[in-house]
């Protein structure tokens, strides 16, 4: 946060108008889900089921997810070795990978006839299935354990060095280090990593789709979209959007009430001493979890690569049609991420503003799902709502981006202000002067890094559009999931392939973009 007196400039000025235009873009259709909501309807028997479906995947998606990453965490921050940073790096990928891509390198590892069915198979033992509750949780501990590594393993890091030696030298013994160093951490972060895997994880459409479906098996948000796409029930999808929202907000609330400050306290920032790395004892079992945590990350990875290439080239044209489609959806979907999170995080860094914060948080809270069906409700007595998928589609793909730029910008900016503010203004630097020379080349790189999320996480969205978009105006995704449900593997194969190289090529050109003109 910035530390001096300033004055409210225009980009300041924009950045509330653009913040009350959100939140009414977020609330407006949450607002018309509930007005279409009729009152008194009750919930049938199916949807009790999807409540109850949705909260118990969602919970052991989220429960074994950090579970499983605190050994593999405790294991990064306790050793070195060749290629470690590497193996941190490559367990981000996961969470800008296209969501329908993963599922079908995780059905060429783990369905019916994949690697370990094959494999099963030569040993006399039934082939794996992957479909329904197993299916999705396996699915989203696969999303969700980097994400749960990273945090955890910025706690562990974050433990002082001087701590540790004082620990080594007054002797303590594991248990000891757990108790006193350990303990702490994990009791202030599991909270917030639990609650946004599990926020995550109700929410979560695409796997639903396609490992899920079913009468056992069905989210709250595959309801929603089963009584918009196939029954036009909007009276059951809007009933079923607001027990959508209430069961984020409840999840939120019960894990604010646990969560707790951390206690670890502070050092001299050396570098984080990892006192049992030369101990042999606990060697065997980091190795066995960094090795089981790294082959299922990315054996998926390798077969869809292996199995994309032999079929890239064949696909039909319509995949080539919807890879354009796309990639003009994820460029304009960035471009407009970045238009409405720049002028916010420029008014959240000169001051905090909890309201402000809310309004960036809204969308992580309520689906894309529940907006879709909101703004189809608002548009549908003005307007043709399937002409205007792909702009909604840009829409909200931008909303659901913008907690990532936010918090990527905010601090890089207050970090400019601080270094660059009295300097600018004794030259008398103002406006869009002191925006191009003063904050502009010292944001570049979060700015390339947010607008290469936003792209990536665009192009490999399939919600809103799979929504209410025609046949004529499938993204990529969609027609990746049109080729698998027709059984067109091989098609299905390489339009992940050639799905999964966009969305890298997207993500790598911002960043790289970014950092470049950072570094110029």
């Amino acid at each position: 946060m910035a530390d001096r007196a300033q004055p409210v400039t225009l980009l300041h000025a924009l950045g509330g108008f653009v913040a009350a235009g959100v939140a009414l873009a977020i609330l407006g259709p949450l607002v018309a889900v509930a007005l279409r909501a009729e009152a008194g309807a009750q919930l049938g028997a199916a949807d009790w089921s999807a409540i109850r479906f949705t909260l118990l995947q969602a919970l052991l998606s989220a429960v074994l997810s950090v579970g499983l990453a605190i050994p593999v965490a405790r294991a990064l921050a306790r050793r070195v070795f060749p290629g470690r940073r590497l193996l941190v790096t490559l367990m981000g990928a996961p969470f800008i990978l296209p969501v329908i891509v993963a599922v079908f390198g995780l059905l060429a590892v783990f369905g019916r006839n994949g690697w370990i069915s094959q494999a099963l198979g030569l040993i006399g033992l039934p082939p794996i299935e992957i479909y329904g509750l197993h299916g999705l949780v396996l699915a989203h501990i696969f999303f969700n354990l980097p994400l749960a590594v990273r945090l955890f393993l910025q706690g562990w890091l974050a433990i002082p060095a001087e701590r540790a030696r004082l620990a080594a030298s007054l002797g303590f013994t594991p248990r000891d280090i757990a108790r006193h160093f350990e303990w702490p951490m994990l009791r202030a972060t599991a909270p917030g990593a639990f609650l946004v895997i599990f926020l995550i994880c109700t929410t979560s459409f695409a796997v639903a789709l396609t490992l899920g479906g079913g009468p056992n098996a069905t989210t709250v948000e595959l309801a929603i979209y089963q009584a918009f796409r196939f029954d036009f029930d909007l009276g059951r999808a809007a009933m079923l959007g607001l027990v959508q929202v209430a069961i984020c907000a409840v999840a939120g609330l019960l894990v604010l009430r646990v969560a707790v400050p951390r206690v670890i306290g502070t050092g001299l920032d050396r570098p984080p001493m990892r006192w049992e790395a030369f101990a042999t004892r606990g060697r065997a079992s980091d190795a066995l979890a960094i090795t089981v945590a790294a082959l299922f990350l990315l054996l998926p990875l390798a077969a869809l690569v292996g199995k994309g290439l032999m079929a890239v080239t064949g696909v039909p044209v319509s995949v080539w049609e919807a890879a354009l489609r796309s990639l003009g959806l994820a460029i304009s979907s960035a471009a407009l991420a970045v238009a409405l999170a720049f002028p916010m995080a420029a008014l959240m860094a000169r001051r905090a503003r909890t309201g402000l914060e809310m309004i960036g948080a809204l969308s992580i809270a309520v689906s894309p799902l529940v907006i879709g069906t909101g703004a189809f409700l608002i548009l549908q007595p003005v307007a043709n709502p399937v002409s205007l998928a792909l702009p909604i589609t840009g829409l909200v793909n931008a909303m659901m981006s913008l907690p990532f730029l936010l918090r990527a910008l905010i601090p890089a900016l207050q970090e400019a202000e601080t270094s660059q503010g009295r300097l600018a203004d004794s030259l008398g630097l103002g406006g869009f002067n002191r925006l191009r020379h003063a904050i502009l080349p010292r944001v570049r790189g979060p700015l390339g890094f947010g607008a290469g999320l936003a792209a990536a996480l665009s192009m490999g969205d399939l919600g809103v559009i799979a929504l209410f978009s025609s046949p004529a105006q499938g993204t990529l995704p969609l027609e990746m999931y049109r080729l698998m449900g027709s059984y067109r593997t091989d098609d299905a194969q390489g339009a992940a392939l050639l799905l999964l190289c966009l969305s890298l090529a997207l993500f790598w050109a911002f960043d790289r973009g970014g950092r470049l003109r950072a570094a110029s």
